[in-house]
């Protein structure tokens, strides 16, 4: 199986399955002398983790990452820094049940990939879908804590849940305070309040729903992005596709652009007193012409309902007889709630790598 790793300069390379021994993933191109220990990466991987409410799934993974090489502790400064060198990660599978999955060892799960797989590769890891389990996303997490690293604390990055199912939420009474006071991410009180009633509902009748995710990065100076083939809007959208179960992600207004008149799309401009632009709203999202314009950088990420259900449907078999399926185990009624630490990680593996080629090119 190739292409593991994305990146350029900042280089992210995951490893491991749903139900193997660990997850993990190798960081190369990190600067060196940058602080970093373990705690600065458990701490992100603990907003991700599952079974922290009944809203997810309740398998109960500690997520305890393993920093097995590229830092360094010196006595001298009593602090451990990073060397320049590859900053392997590894976090073991605690609660993994393999078993969860002996019915459905030959059977395809619908909306799942393991069709697909087993088409491409003639075999598959039947045990929570294998290498495409959202179990993958844990190791993005933890190389995003250090792509932040080489963002430094200029750099804001974070993510909330805009809907879930239809229900969407009030932006007129958007707090980012309120995301980390609900187990959904919302930044709006009412809204969480209307999912929770949604998500039990869905899960009593072995059902699920899909999601939006919206992420913004602040302190992002003008600039970053390499036209024409590596635009920054374009790789951002290419690594928040690459997360497990997403299908659609615009940037800035996105497709609601489509519907706008030039005259409304168009985000004026005026002098400010640094001799930098002000602008006076932000449809494009913080970049113009694949370039980072200093306004923030807004993106959404659609995430299709989780495919394992109880609810039976049909299928077929590796032999392609016609059969009923229904999954049973440990599964979120909707995977996007545990999405926004994968949504922040990836935006800022791709903004990391957005600074260093910067540099490498301009000097700055």
């Amino acid at each position: 199986m190739s292409h593991n790793t994305f990146g350029h300069l900042f280089r992210v390379t995951t490893w491991g399955e749903s139900h193997g021994p660990g997850i993990g993933c190798v960081v190369d191109g990190c600067p060196p002398g940058m602080p970093l220990t373990e705690s600065d990466v458990q701490y992100w991987l603990d907003r991700r983790r599952p079974g922290t409410s009944r809203f997810v799934t309740q398998r109960r993974e500690p997520d305890q990452v393993k920093i097995m090489s590229g830092v360094f502790g010196d006595d001298r400064t009593e602090r451990q820094v990073t060397t320049g060198a590859p900053i392997a990660m590894v976090i073991e599978n605690a609660d993994q049940r393999g078993r969860d999955y002996d019915d459905i060892r030959d059977l395809y799960r619908p909306g799942h990939a393991d069709y697909t797989y087993d088409a491409k590769y003639g075999v598959r890891d039947y045990r929570g879908g294998g290498r495409s389990s959202a179990r993958e996303t844990a190791a993005r997490v933890a190389a995003g804590a250090v792509a932040r690293r080489v963002l430094g604390d200029g750099v804001r990055i974070r993510a909330a849940l805009v809907q879930i199912g239809k229900i969407g939420i009030d932006r007129g009474k958007w707090s980012w305070d309120e995301v980390e006071n609900n187990p959904f991410w919302s930044p709006d009180t009412e809204a969480a309040k209307r999912w929770g009633r949604l998500l039990d509902e869905t899960r009593k009748d072995g059902n699920s729903v899909g999601a939006v995710i919206e992420v913004e990065a602040t302190g992002v100076p003008a600039g970053w992005g390499s036209p024409v083939y590596g635009k920054l809007d374009a790789e951002i959208a290419g690594a928040l596709m690459g997360i497990n179960a997403a299908k659609g992600v615009e940037i800035g207004a996105g497709f609601e652009a489509a519907a706008l008149t030039g005259v409304e799309n168009a985000d004026e401009m005026r002098a400010g007193n640094d001799g930098k632009p002000i602008f006076l709203s932000n449809r494009a999202g913080g970049i113009l012409g694949g370039i980072s314009t200093g306004q923030p950088i807004i993106a959404r990420v659609a995430i299709k309902p989780t495919s394992s259900i109880l609810t039976p449907r049909q299928t077929i078999d590796r032999g392609g007889k016609g059969a009923e399926i229904s999954t049973k185990g440990r599964h979120d009624p909707c995977v996007g709630i545990r999405g926004a630490p994968v949504v922040e990680a990836m935006l800022a593996c791709v903004l990391a790598d957005a600074k260093l080629r910067h540099r490498g090119q301009t000097g700055n």
